[in-house]
């Protein structure tokens, strides 16, 4: 239970299909996994009880993952037990409700305070709300106005989304914007109605930044005179990877000791793995087979080795709200050049701490690619500011700490009511 001032602060995460246990660079795992495990275990550490709700994915995974003594990942049945994708997730929601309800029973304890990622996960809020008295918090890490206008196929599923993204805009005590520029977009895209707040994504500024790019590179097998271009996140198309095969296929510099470094896993027949084929076709087709390299899935072993061992990383994705890869780089000392989109506007300081492009042009990231990697003193520059921006606005300690306050101030506030929602 929850007493200000008197017991332990406790509040649930809800993240349907972004497990916060799950190794990152899976299948539909990627910034939101990273988010929601982050800020647990930064709450945690600031005081609270923090329990992580997911969607169980695999038979074999175990239902209750302890990552501190005050935060833990907690896995509902909903549907089998095998990976789904996420535009055929909606119809195993209800079960999710009912599992989260008889955890609630078999543990004797009411979460009455609840922060909800994704749009699922905000209709698994809501759907709580009518069946007992709950604070609802939400941050929706993508959202389908702006990803509807991307991409060619709508899903069938697309009515539904948007529906439950105004509701809960309109409904939740707040929604949590990660930047102004996606606070923006909700308000011209979702609905003018609504309690807002802009708190950031946060990064490891410990973990990142803590080797320099000659140590990383000797670490990694890398030459110390390449010239190094960083893509790191899932095979997707709306990541934009096919943008950063051919800006440095474009490159003046790519015959000069130029290596393109693709980093992120891939399932074989998945949605990934094909993505992952395609590009492989697309550096096949441009002669680039000797200068590009996939070495897979980066994890906590060596992520942080190959932002540092990079000149310069490249975001050159489709649409973000807010763009963890672009700080993570920063952090790491390394220059960004992003797609001139969404939170990334905000994350990325243009001739400050890199450089923004149009999104799909790969014309601009190339000739992004050739003013940073022609002058080393500039990219140097670049980097030292990215850090600076990161350790002052990104760190995870101090987006906990806003999360916290905004925790409590709801908590405070008048009870909530139920409210209507949309039905499964």
């Amino acid at each position: 239970m929850f007493f200000l001032g008197q017991k332990q602060l406790r509040v649930a995460l809800i993240s349907e299909h972004g497990d916060p246990a799950i190794e990152i660079g899976k299948e539909e795992a990627g910034g939101q996994n990273v988010y929601v495990r982050q800020v647990g275990e930064a709450l945690a550490r600031q005081g609270w009880q923090v329990d992580m709700f997911t969607r169980q994915s695999d038979a074999n995974q175990p239902t209750i993952v302890q990552h501190s003594r005050q935060c833990r990942t907690i896995r509902l049945a909903a549907g089998p037990k095998a990976f789904i994708p996420r535009d055929e997730l909606f119809a195993h929601m209800p079960e999710f409700v009912q599992s989260f309800q008889r955890f609630q029973a078999e543990n004797e304890v009411q979460y009455t305070l609840a922060h909800t990622h994704y749009w699922m996960s905000g209709w698994v809020g809501m759907e709580l709300r009518k069946l007992q008295s709950l604070k609802l918090l939400h941050t929706y890490h993508s959202l389908g106005a702006v990803k509807y206008q991307s991409i060619a196929t709508i899903p069938m599923i697309a009515k539904t989304r948007l529906a439950t993204e105004k509701a809960c805009l309109e409904s939740a005590e707040r929604i949590i914007a990660t930047s102004p520029q996606e606070r923006d977009h909700m308000r011209s895209l979702v609905s003018s109605h609504g309690n807002i707040d802009v708190i950031p994504c946060g990064t490891d500024i410990r973990r990142f930044g803590s080797v320099c790019r000659a140590q990383a590179r000797q670490q990694l097998g890398i030459p110390q005179d390449q010239k190094v271009v960083l893509y790191v996140g899932r095979f997707d198309r709306r990541k934009g990877i096919e943008t950063a095969v051919r800006a440095v296929s474009q490159s003046t510099l790519r015959d000069q000791n130029l290596k393109l470094i693709v980093g992120g896993g891939s399932r074989p027949g998945q949605s990934d793995g094909i993505e992952r084929e395609r590009i492989e076709d697309i550096v096949a087709e441009l002669g680039l087979q000797e200068t590009t390299t996939f070495p897979g899935r980066l994890g906590n072993e060596n992520l942080h080795l190959y932002y540092a061992a990079a000149d310069v990383c490249l975001v050159p994705s489709h649409y973000e709200p807010f763009g963890l890869v672009a700080i993570e780089a920063m952090a790491s000392n390394t220059p960004v050049i992003a797609s001139d989109v969404g939170g990334l506007q905000y994350t990325v300081i243009p001739e400050v701490t890199g450089l923004l492009a149009p999104p799909k042009d790969d014309l601009a990231f190339a000739a992004g690619l050739d003013r940073i990697l022609a002058n080393p003193s500039w990219r140097d520059q670049l980097g030292r500011a990215g850090r600076k921006r990161v350790e002052e606005k990104f760190s995870w300690d101090g987006v906990a700490s806003q999360l916290g306050d905004l925790y409590t101030k709801v908590m405070k506030e008048q009870p909530a009511k139920k409210r209507s929602v949309v039905s499964a």
